[in-house]
């Protein structure tokens, strides 16, 4: 779809293959914006892959490079041959409250600022980019719930889904934003929000689908019983965990294995 106004950065004041993009989302009924990595091998690239990666609560688009430098893991991937070059986009989650959950709310549907117009605006804005290009999605904490649940009821859409220290149910966004939990139920059912609903709706058409979780996290309770439940449905998954806690330090070790595992469905 055409999207009514896009800014996008010059080339001589890039950094790093960092590439940032602002423009009016229908979704958002305002602007919104997405940092994108796009290494300068893309352009000898067939038809490469597009990777989201989502936020967590109180982040940004910056947040993945600015705080994770992922950017530059993807880039030392790619020179050492581990990962094809590939274009990661990372969008804000809409910059409501603490964090809007990756879902609708009365003021804009944050799923679809993510599903219909990050990837439609990033496609038709990166040249190297096709339709048909593989899609990836990815995310910590808050961002892991957005990538598990998008990743679930958009199955058809993506090749992959990874996460690292989701929060696996909206009720534990209480433990981290401010605002109160009826503003996400407000135009949403119990199922609607539910990871484990679309994984089970969509069972037969789930993309490779892994989560991870830091063993002195405080969501790691929450991501065994994801696990367990998702073992007994019978639905297909990886799951690890590691030792670390809810932070950056973690994120920034494990995003690799986001990354390799996309390349292997690949």
């Amino acid at each position: 779809m055409p999207y009514r106004t896009i800014r996008i950065s010059e080339p001589q004041f890039e950094h790093d293959h960092l590439r940032f993009l602002t423009f009016k989302s229908p979704a958002l009924k305002g602007r919104g914006d997405v940092s994108l990595f796009v290494p300068p091998q893309i352009e000898a690239s067939q038809n490469p892959a597009l990777v989201l990666l989502l936020h967590g609560v109180y982040g940004s688009h910056w947040s993945w490079a600015m705080m994770g430098g992922v950017h530059r893991i993807a880039m030392q991937m790619i020179e050492q041959n581990l990962l094809r070059p590939l274009v990661i986009a990372m969008p804000s989650d809409g910059l409501w409250g603490d964090g809007s959950g990756y879902v609708k709310h009365e003021v804009a549907d944050y799923d679809r600022w993510i599903i219909d117009d990050v990837v439609g605006c990033v496609t038709e804005n990166i040249p190297a980019l096709r339709p048909q290009s593989s899609l990836f999605i990815g995310g910590l904490s808050m961002g892991g719930f957005g990538a598990l649940r998008l990743g679930a009821k958009y199955a058809s859409r993506f090749a992959g889904i990874s996460a690292h220290s989701a929060i696996t149910h909206y009720s534990q966004l209480k433990n981290f934003v401010e605002e109160p939990l009826d503003c996400y139920t407000d135009c949403n059912s119990e199922d609607e929000l539910s990871l484990v609903y679309w994984l089970q709706q969509n069972k037969e058409s789930l993309p490779a689908l892994r989560f991870d979780c830091g063993k002195n996290d405080l969501l790691i309770e929450a991501n065994r019983q994801l696990h367990s439940e998702l073992t007994t449905l019978n639905i297909p998954h990886h799951y690890f965990e590691f030792a670390g806690e809810h932070n950056w330090d973690y994120w920034r070790e494990h995003v690799r294995d986001t990354l390799l595992f996309f390349e292997e469905q690949l």
